[in-house]
């Protein structure tokens, strides 16, 4: 592969700073729209609202931050987008009747059904959420990660005769990265591929990249690198995008028995890595009990002085004061020994500049599924790093951005795509996976990766069925279905075809038979591209007994959501069915490779044909599978 032509890297830079305001103020517009000019009724709805809630319990936590226990009535199922770190805030109802916010931001500490912790600024805070009637809570738009992005590309840019701005020459200017000169190691557990990639990390004096398609054990991968990196390193750093990735190579990592500790609470809080989180580690330590001693009497002693005049009063103030050191002190020696004794730093990108980690530089920074991470999200780590390792598949989903005219412009094209094309010595691509029927992975194979993709023996011909057909496309064309668009939120659905995927989804289980899926736990996947078409599969299934009894064995889903997850069976409806062969956005290729991509032995795919191949890339699938699947007209 040829090096590409580039831009300067401060013109790169530039661009990707405007097209990052773009999408912040498109973000916020849309926010607004939401939240401020739809009723309480429709806010709840879209999940950006919980509406009545009442305030329970308050407590400070380990970080001194005041907390309060938020719930919403207890039966309310209603989908939400509240998670771990977002911004809230709240609301009341005057006598008037008319809703008044409260004038001031909280911050979401954890979520779980219908409970959320809060952190509320101050005291005055809580005794306005305790002491409102009718209250609600809502997302409040806060744009501190932008903030946030916007200053480490500032940072980037202006960096001169340093660590990053050699950094940025290599990963987007003139430089070529260098190697060190270390011999190769062997890792039996691995494949040829896999321990060529942790070579090359290890090698990397300023960058390395992880090309890792489905299936071939990119975080096995990853775990041996940031392993063998800490045989010949103190600490490393090692963010994602999301809570969720970051929570899934840091528990990786704890079973390897390397001592992890998770900065910025996990957003599915599990016991696991609650645990590993630097709060719970700060409320374990032996100096902790005397810390809280210590912040109880300053709270009492703030209180008291308003109370105090003239000497009496400064005294107080004196009292105060060391108090005050007294605790600093404290948390300065719990804060060393907790950093002392970590190998791993886990945490996003954006929660890279948590305030516990300033001052802290690495000497490797480890990101993981880099190809779905924002650009400016990137260097928020990197500026902590003195060489960086990127591991991710930039033929699979993209960052999420909902500016069209910003994703347009290339804010979508991520640092780790950059490298790939631009520095292609510094890759490495893990070529045996270890997921699919050799049949389900060709076409991905031959049209994503050049071919390189290799099934492994133990997976090439699995099956369910004897002689069964592990790729099928049921063409829906005789059936004259239509597809109906809902709106520009939830898409498009097309209701025929969701039925009958949901009758060849019961046709092939009683194939194999309800005895053998229960006692084998034979699972599946159904995906659709749209929202509003999930949501109707959902509906079916739910409606439907005959799948009572596999209820924890079909998940429904996007293809977004089911991003890094696997099943043996996946069912796929393509939604489309129109006479113009507009297809919309199944453009967007690297969401079908991920559809394709989850099946491990059987994948049947719903689609009107003539609307579908008009595109090249529907075409030569549905051609491939007429050569090695079956192609059925219903």
């Amino acid at each position: 592969m040829a090096t590409e032509q580039i831009d300067s890297p401060l013109v790169d830079l530039l661009r990707q700073y405007k097209l990052l305001q773009q999408e912040y103020e498109f973000e916020k517009e849309t926010f607004y729209q939401q939240t401020q000019r739809a009723g309480i009724p429709k806010r709840i709805r879209q999940g950006v609202c919980w509406y009545p809630v009442t305030a329970k319990r308050s407590y400070y936590n380990s970080l001194n931050q005041l907390v309060v226990e938020i719930k919403r009535e207890e039966n309310d199922e209603t989908g939400h987008n509240f998670e771990y770190g977002r911004p809230v805030c709240f609301f009341k109802f005057d006598d008037a009747g008319q809703l008044r916010y409260f004038n001031f931001a909280a911050t979401i500490s954890y979520v779980h059904e219908n409970t959320m912790l809060v952190v509320l600024p101050n005291p005055d805070a809580l005794l306005d959420v305790q002491n409102a009637r009718e209250l609600g809570v809502q997302l409040y738009f806060d744009g501190t990660s932008y903030k946030t992005m916007f200053a480490a590309l500032t940072e980037v840019m202006e960096a001169k005769n340093n660590r990053l701005s050699h950094l940025r020459e290599v990963l987007l200017g003139s430089i070529a990265p260098e190697q060190r000169d270390i011999q190769a190691i062997r890792l039996m557990w691995l494949n040829t591929s896999q321990e060529k990639a942790v070579n090359r990390v290890l090698r990397a004096k300023e960058v390395a990249v992880v090309h890792g398609p489905p299936g071939t054990g990119k975080t096995t991968t990853l775990v041996e690198a940031v392993y063998e990196t800490l045989r010949r390193e103190n600490q490393v750093l090692v963010c994602a995008q999301s809570n969720t990735a970051v929570d899934w190579i840091a528990e990786k990592l704890l079973d390897r028995g390397v001592n992890v500790m998770r900065v910025g609470n996990p957003t599915r809080v599990n016991d696991k890595m609650l645990s590993f989180t630097y709060e719970r580690r700060f409320e374990s330590h032996p100096s902790y009990p005397t810390l809280r001693t210590t912040r109880n009497a300053i709270r009492e002693a703030t209180t008291r002085m308003k109370r105090l005049k003239g000497g009496k009063r400064e005294s107080e103030r004196s009292r105060l004061q060391r108090l005050r050191d007294q605790a600093i002190d404290l948390e300065i020696k719990i804060d060393a020994q907790l950093f002392g004794e970590a190998r791993v730093i886990a945490c996003t990108l954006v929660g890279s500049a948590n305030k516990i980690l300033n001052g802290k530089t690495f000497s490797t920074l480890f990101i993981d599924e880099a190809a779905q991470a924002l650009e400016a999200a990137c260097w928020i780590a990197i500026t902590k790093a003195n060489r960086v390792v990127f591991a991710g598949d930039h033929c699979q989903l993209p960052p999420t951005i909902k500016c069209i005219e910003a994703a347009r412009g290339g804010l979508d094209h991520t640092l780790m795509q950059k490298i790939s094309r631009r520095r292609p010595e510094t890759v490495s691509m893990l070529e045996i996976q270890y997921r699919m029927h050799d049949d389900i992975m060709r076409f991905p194979s031959n049209w994503f990766y050049r071919g390189r993709l290799q099934a492994s023996p133990e997976v090439s011909h699995r099956n369910i069925l004897e002689f069964d057909t592990p790729i099928e496309w049921f063409d829906t064309a005789h059936c004259e279905l239509t597809e109906d668009c809902v709106n520009e939120t939830f898409g498009r659905i097309n209701k025929p075809e969701a039925e009958l995927l949901v009758q060849q989804l019961q046709n092939y289980i009683e194939k194999i038979g309800m005895e053998r899926v229960l006692e084998e736990s034979i699972d599946f996947g159904l995906i659709s591209p749209y929202r509003v078409q999930v949501q109707y599969i959902r509906q079916l299934i739910k409606r439907n007994h005959f799948f009572h009894p596999l209820k924890r064995l079909i998940t429904i889903h996007t293809v977004d959501g089911f991003q890094g997850q696997e099943r043996d069976v996946i069912l796929i409806s393509l939604v489309r069915a129109n006479e113009e062969g507009n297809i919309g956005f199944l453009n967007d290729l690297r969401r079908m490779n991920v559809a394709i991509t989850r099946a491990r032995m059987k994948l049947i795919i719903l689609g009107d044909a003539p609307t579908l191949t008009h595109h090249p890339f529907y075409k030569a699938l549905y051609e491939y599978i007429g050569e090695r699947g079956k192609i059925i007209d219903l």
